[in-house]
């Protein structure tokens, strides 16, 4: 994280004697990145983090099992909405693609999540309906739609769905609290854009978003608790350690490494007199991955400009892209509505519909001002795999929907 932050009580110093009301020392858990030499925080717990009494394996339902190469080569679209609903927030997730350096899940959780802990990677979990309560050692944040929340590896946290999504719903017509999210898990860490910072840290005027937009946790937590099972997960899999202690114990922490969310709202598009590229709708880098946000902006405004994307062959990523608000034009007659997800790998061009550019044209001429739709692009550069949640999910027709809107 770019800003150094303060939360509860800590002493005057790092790593001088801190004592609890009844004469005891409290103890330091310093979080940090890269040995060492890159961000971190301290942590300062009433009872020692390391005390763990029971360790057992889990089976993972989330393995690779299943995991199968887009092949025939094809460009796909999932609808997220046959999915099913429920679980939580961690074991439900439902995986629909994944490389070496990420997994893209999708959940619809209805249920709160036990205490959890990725050690391979940080995870970025986009809201689009419904809100959660995201606990965790740093504290509390409550996230809504269009939050991203940024989770930094190894940090303990839970999830809690706290107000109805567009996915809730029973049969005596009540509405249950759903959160829907599309779950970005990383081998490595997810930040925001090198070009945007400087040299320092500091965001840079000329980036689409600033300190202010970020919103951390409200905290401590301060829990007790005794024998509290955390779920833990690593290259080798799923562990759960039964702790002595509450995890959240925690009275103080500062430094500059901590959870935080930021909504898609909060983005300030970059514009141009004629189209833009998607690099400048980047928020967040990670190993080997980029995230964007396509917002509400002023359409191109060139008097000659085509403002839509044009056919595009990214030779060396594949691009996936969830479809979380608005009408978004350029795959008018393709079927993608609404929580839909479309993936158009390497191998493969792809740009708009066929008689999406001249109605875009009419548009803007007929005095459109701005566009409304709202998507989070994920562009990686390995191949995506298919996982076991994309074939119920799969539009086998949506290949064809550019020769037959072609024809027709």
């Amino acid at each position: 994280m770019p800003y150094y932050r303060v939360t509860g009580e800590i002493p005057r110093k790092r790593h001088v004697r801190f004592r609890r009301p009844d004469g005891g020392l409290y103890a330091e858990e310093l979080m940090g990145e890269e040995g060492f030499t890159s961000d971190s925080s301290l942590l300062y717990h009433v009872h020692p983090p390391t005390a763990i009494v029971k360790s057992e394996g889990l089976a993972d339902a989330a393995a690779d099992a299943g995991i199968s190469p887009n092949h025939p080569l094809l460009p796909r679209h999932f609808r997220t909405g046959d999915l099913p609903r429920g679980g939580d927030l961690v074991l439900g997730r439902q995986l629909l693609m994944a490389n070496d350096d990420v997994r893209i899940s999708f959940a619809a959780a209805d249920s709160p999540s036990g205490l959890y802990r990725n050690s391979t990677g940080d995870e970025a979990i986009y809201l689009r309906a419904g809100s959660a309560r995201f606990e965790s050692v740093y504290g509390s944040i409550e996230a809504g739609p269009g939050d991203y929340v940024v989770v930094p590896r190894g940090t303990i946290h839970r999830w809690i769905p706290t107000a109805a999504g567009s996915a809730g719903g029973s049969d005596d017509g009540s509405t249950a609290a759903c959160a829907e999210a599309l779950v970005i898990e990383a081998r490595g860490h997810i930040r925001p854009p090198r070009r945007y910072l400087s040299q320092y840290g500091q965001f840079l005027e000329h980036a689409p978003y600033s300190e202010r937009d970020l919103r951390c946790p409200d905290g401590p937590l301060i829990t007790d608790g005794a024998d509290v099972p955390v779920t833990v997960r690593n290259r080798g899999g799923l562990t759960r350690l039964t702790y002595s202690y509450h995890p959240f114990d925690v009275v103080g922490w500062d430094g500059c490494l901590y959870p935080y969310a930021f909504n898609i709202a909060d983005f300030e598009p970059i514009v141009k007199r004629t189209h833009a590229p998607p690099p400048v709708h980047q928020t967040f880098e990670g190993p080997n991955f980029v995230i964007c946000s396509f917002c509400p902006r002023p359409l191109d405004f060139d008097p000659e400009a085509v403002p839509i994307p044009y056919n595009h062959h990214n030779v060396d990523s594949d691009e996936m892209m969830f479809y979380v608000a608005g009408d978004y034009s350029a795959r008018k007659g393709s079927g993608v509505g609404i929580g839909s997800i479309t993936l158009h790998p390497s191998g493969f061009t792809h740009g708009p519909q066929p008689g999406a550019v001249e109605a875009a044209i009419r548009g803007l001429e007929e005095g459109r001002a701005s566009t409304d739709e709202t998507a989070v692009m994920i562009d990686t550069f390995r191949p995506l795999l298919l996982g076991p949640a994309s074939q119920p999910a799969e539009d086998p027709e949506y290949a064809w929907s550019w020769a037959r809107a072609a024809r027709s």
